[in-house]
Order: C-alpha cells, then sequence, then structure tokens
C-alpha cells in the first residue's frame, strides 16, 4: 500500500513524500518499507532508533518521531493498527504457488493435504488428517501425527514429532478494544518456527506471532494439551508439561522445565536453568538461574513448603 493509502485507511494527516509500504513490523524489527507503531509507553525508547518508514502514534509521542520518519497521528495507534492489520494479513491459502514439494522417501498419506508451496522434507510420515498451509516447512525425518495443523508459512525442523490434533500457527487472542468495549481483532502476519529436534504432545497449540516470529528452540519437550502465546520464545531443551500455559510475547531460556498446569504472565523473561513446580504461576521477570519455583504468585520452593506446613498446622 501507498502511504498515502495508509494514512487515509486509519484517519491521520499525511503531507510528506509519499513511497510503498510492504508490510508491518515492531519498532525495533521495522525496516524502512515497513510502518509500526506505538501504543505504550515503555516502547517511547525504541522510536528514535527505530527504522520504520513511519510510525502510528498519538499526539503526545508525535514529537519522539525523528524528521526523516513519517509521525502517523490517531487518537488511538492500538485500535488503528488493528484495522491496519487486515489489510497486510495474507491470503488463506496462496493458490499461485506450484504444487507442494515432497522430498525423498517421505510418505504422505491420501488422506492429508498440503497447499501450493508446502515443502515436505525427506523421509517424512505425514499421517491422515494432516493439513499442512501454503509456504510451510517441515524438515527432514519429521513425524505428522493425523490431524495435525501447520498453518500458512510455519517451519518445523527436520527429527521433530508432533502428535495428533495439534495446531501450529493459528492467530493468537489478540484485540484491541475501544471505549465502548468493542474489540477489533489483530491479524496475526509473523509465524511460527520450530527448529530441530523438538516433541510437541497432543492437542497443543502454539499461536503465530503478530510480527516477527514464535519460536521454539531445538531439543524442547512439550506435552498435550499446552498454549503457547504469540510471539513467545522458548528455549533450548526446555520442558513443559500438560495444560501449563504461556501468554503472549515472553521469553523463557534454555532448559527450563515447568510443571503441569503452570502459568507464565506475558511479556517476561525467563532465565535458563530453573524448575516450576505443578500449578506455578510467574508473575515476574527471573534473572536468577538454578532455582525452583512453586505457588501463585510463585516463590522458592522451600518457602513454599514452609508456607504449607504452617497452614496445615492452623487447621489442627
Amino acid at each position: 500500500m501507498k502511504l498515502s493509502e495508509i494514512a487515509q485507511l486509519i484517519g491521520a494527516k499525511f503531507d510528506g513524500s509519499d513511497r510503498e509500504i510492504t508490510s508491518m513490523n515492531t519498532l525495533s524489527e521495522a525496516n524502512e518499507n515497513e510502518v509500526s507503531f506505538v501504543a505504550n509507553a515503555k516502547y517511547i525508547k525504541e522510536i528514535s532508533s527505530s527504522n520504520a518508514a513511519a510510525i502510528i502514534c498519538d499526539k503526545s509521542t508525535k514529537d519522539k518521531v525523528s524528521t526523516d520518519r513519517v509521525a502517523l497521528v490517531v487518537d488511538a495507534p492500538y485500535w488503528q493498527m488493528a484495522v491496519l492489520s487486515a489489510k497486510f494479513a495474507p491470503a488463506l491459502e496462496d493458490v499461485s504457488s506450484p504444487k507442494a514439494i515432497i522430498g525423498e522417501g517421505s510418505m504422505v498419506s491420501a488422506k492429508a493435504e498440503l497447499a501450493n508451496g508446502a515443502v515436505i522434507g525427506k523421509n517424512c510420515n505425514i499421517m491422515a488428517g494432516v493439513y499442512v498451509g501454503s509456504n510451510a516447512i517441515v524438515g527432514d525425518n519429521t513425524i505428522l501425527y493425523p490431524n495435525v495443523v501447520i498453518y500458512r508459512d510455519c517451519k518445523v525442523g527436520s527429527s521433530c514429532i508432533i502428535h495428533a490434533g495439534t495446531v501450529i500457527g493459528s492467530d493468537g487472542f489478540g484485540f484491541a478494544s475501544n471505549k465502548m468495549g468493542i474489540h477489533k481483532k489483530i491479524y496475526h502476519i509473523g509465524n511460527v518456527v520450530i527448529e530441530d529436534d523438538v516433541e510437541i504432545g497432543s492437542n497443543t497449540s502454539i499461536d503465530r506471532a503478530v510480527f516477527t516470529s514464535t519460536y521454539i528452540k531445538k531439543g524442547s519437550r512439550l506435552d498435550n494439551l499446552i498454549q503457547v502465546g504469540h510471539n513467545c520464545e522458548i528455549g533450548e531443551y526446555s520442558v513443559i508439561a500438560g495444560q501449563a500455559g504461556l501468554a503472549g510475547s515472553s521469553k523463557i531460556g534454555r532448559s527450563n522445565v515447568f510443571g503441569a498446569q503452570s502459568g507464565v504472565a506475558g511479556h517476561l523473561e525467563i532465565a535458563p536453568f530453573n524448575t516450576f513446580a505443578a500449578r506455578t504461576g510467574v508473575t515476574k521477570t527471573i534473572k536468577e538461574s538454578g532455582k525452583t519455583f512453586a505457588g501463585f504468585p510463585f516463590m522458592e520452593h522451600r518457602t513454599w513448603l514452609k508456607i504449607q506446613g504452617k497452614l496445615a498446622r492452623l487447621i489442627k
């Protein structure tokens, strides 16, 4: 879209030189052909270093946008970002792409469906009911059990195992809300990247990123019935037990272990090599490594055990 068209769509004043905009992105990741936005005070510091061609902002932040960038000033930047996201969302299937490519030695069930542009590596086993979307890539020696769904543009590495009913790349739980309580969908134009030697249990959902990618790093093990929110990053060799949930944009360091029904709030960072007991609720960033935590809100496991002991004595 032309920048002038974007300005008209979101109701922003525009009087600069026009140019073609190819996509949307975050302030830190955007290039000179992309548009970004700022709707939260904690990201204002990223405006000055952003390479975005234009930034959707409000009156209070427009002066932070440098003169070589275009400030698209609106009353509700987050809402207008959601409006614009629909225009940059790709088609559900890319019918113009060539037929799917299947690597040597791979077995693909006649009841599986591979969209145009999909690529299946060598020696894979793609079972009945599997759907692999447009331009999605599956590496060598990977097994997709029945009814696994890989949405378009997502990437699954080599030597992975994904069990029945798991969905990779659905839209995250993202929307903008206005003063009247009406919700506007944010279209997620990123993807999911699953690295090599990852095993994912059945009926797990891993959401695609709003922009860029949701990452499941190599060697990770995810159980059944897990929810991974958009833009999360799960570090190498991490282990997550059943019914756990990670809210969007949380970054989990290498070799963390999460017990069943544990949860992580959004936009947190967790240092490597920590352990979380079942039902632990992580509400703050953790910078230390080698710790064991429990409880909600979370605390060190030893402290939690002492509290549970004292509570038990109170009711005797």
